[in-house]
């Protein structure tokens, strides 16, 4: 579908085909991103990974991420950080199980994948309740990023109408958010200088030991200091990087948590499908480890059915063709900005049997689509070049952690509401919560 938004023509890709020809055969003709005043303001003017221009300083960045972070490597890694960070959730959970409070099971997702990333990325956990210059938290200031990725700019469709951004405001909150996320990476990387400093004064072992516990920020300041990639790498560039790392980590990695626990719950009996896969395979054992998920089938035919029935970015970050081509016999000029529709490919009659219908059983056996870029009827991180490359990080998390909730407790709205009364309206944003926090009573499952 052809639109015109102002001046900016829109290709709206909606089927596993036509998305097929843009993120695979004409894949480097559309792996530019379109301009935002909004990216501009806060992702450092396209220096991050996902808003960078498609080219040399790109494939850079988008390097240093993958080979430092997000790799298979990596990501098993932090295998100590996840089991710990999901042992403190259900232990929280635990308590409210006991006295019988209702659990704010949204709040508690958000808190963990927050805290993963943290240390991965930052080294340390920066709690919801930090307060930050002008008193902001910092899980408010990450809540607010993410809504601010999701607003329309007119400006940036009708140029005549920029002028818009400072009556409405627009412009004052996106220069104050980005004041607020440059002085909170400017600490972080304070903390790391402080720290690699004192490091230089210890002795040969101290050194070892710590050099075994480098996290992201650590890397990032060693490849600006040597550098060893053959081209600078600025202090803005590393705060951007950063940024893209934490933001993109945790907000999506939640979302699907969320949602998955939101339709198990309206569907007791998937709910107690999966239940009995994780029981069974893990037993008695007090903490379930990454080992143990290797043959939970059903757990990652959740995973992939929530995945398709609510893409955490229902429309993918946006794409720019660099130059005129034909898409499915039409011909698409150059500088289209296009808008893949991951929500309603996902939930194409032509892919999928009856597809407003949550059914993880669609992924077991008969069906071998996967998430990962090469099956484009599931497309919830992208394909191509620009496809999300923190694919194998958030999967880990959301794997041991549902595995861990559906284990631990049996669960059950509050007030004995009907599991078909638990309100689905989402929120509005880049990435699409819940509307209203999933608070549910968690009670504790004995072996």
């Amino acid at each position: 579908m052809l639109l015109r938004f102002g001046s900016v023509p829109i290709l709206v890709v909606s089927s596993a085909e036509a998305a097929r020809e843009i993120m695979r055969t004409h894949d480097i003709i559309f792996s530019n991103r379109p301009k935002s005043v909004i990216f501009e303001k806060l992702l450092y003017d396209y220096r991050d990974v996902a808003s960078a221009p498609y080219g040399e300083y790109w494939r850079h960045v988008k390097s240093i991420c993958v080979l430092n972070l997000l790799n298979n490597k990596r990501v098993r890694s932090f295998c100590a950080v996840r089991e710990e960070e999901i042992k403190s959730m259900i232990d929280d959970i635990t308590q409210h199980a006991s006295s019988s409070t209702v659990v704010n099971l949204s709040e508690m997702l958000a808190k963990l994948t927050n805290d993963v990333v943290c240390r991965a990325a930052l080294g340390r956990k920066y709690s919801s309740t930090d307060c930050l210059e002008g008193g902001q938290t910092f899980t408010g200031l990450m809540r607010e990023f993410g809504e601010l990725l999701g607003t329309v700019s007119i400006g940036d469709f009708i140029p005549w109408l920029v002028w818009v951004n400072r009556v409405n405001g627009l412009n004052a909150k996106l220069d104050k958010l980005a004041k607020q996320l440059d002085d909170f990476l400017n600490i972080v990387i304070q903390e790391h200088e402080d720290d690699r400093y004192r490091n230089g004064n210890d002795d040969d072992h101290a050194k070892s030991v710590k050099e075994c516990q480098k996290d992201f920020v650590d890397v990032l300041l060693e490849i600006q200091k040597e550098n060893s990639l053959g081209f600078p790498l600025d202090i803005v560039s590393i705060k951007a990087i950063i940024l893209d790392m934490f933001a993109g980590g945790t907000d999506t990695t939640y979302t699907v948590l969320e949602w998955a626990m939101t339709e198990l719950i309206r569907h007791p009996s998937i709910m107690s499908k999966l239940q009995d896969e994780v029981r069974g395979i893990v037993g008695n054992k007090s903490q379930i480890s990454e080992n143990d998920l290797v043959d939970m089938h059903y757990l990652k035919a959740v995973i992939k059915e929530t995945l398709r029935f609510h893409p955490p970015i229902p429309l993918l970050v946006p794409r720019k063709s660099t130059q005129d081509v034909k898409i499915k016999g039409y011909d698409i000029k150059a500088n289209t900005q296009v808008i893949v529709n991951a929500w309603k490919i996902g939930r194409d009659s032509k892919s999928y049997d009856n597809p407003e219908e949550y059914n993880p059983e669609r992924f077991l056996n008969t069906s071998g689509i996967d998430y990962k870029g090469t099956d484009f009827q599931l497309i919830p991180f992208g394909a191509g070049r620009r496809i999300c490359p923190g694919i194998q990080f958030a999967t880990a998390t959301n794997e041991i952690a549902l595995a861990n909730l559906v284990h631990k407790f049996d669960w059950a709205l509050p007030g004995e509401a009907k599991c078909e009364e638990l309100d689905m309206s989402e929120a509005t944003g880049l990435t699409i919560h819940r509307k209203y926090p999933l608070k549910v009573i968690a009670i504790p499952h004995s072996c």
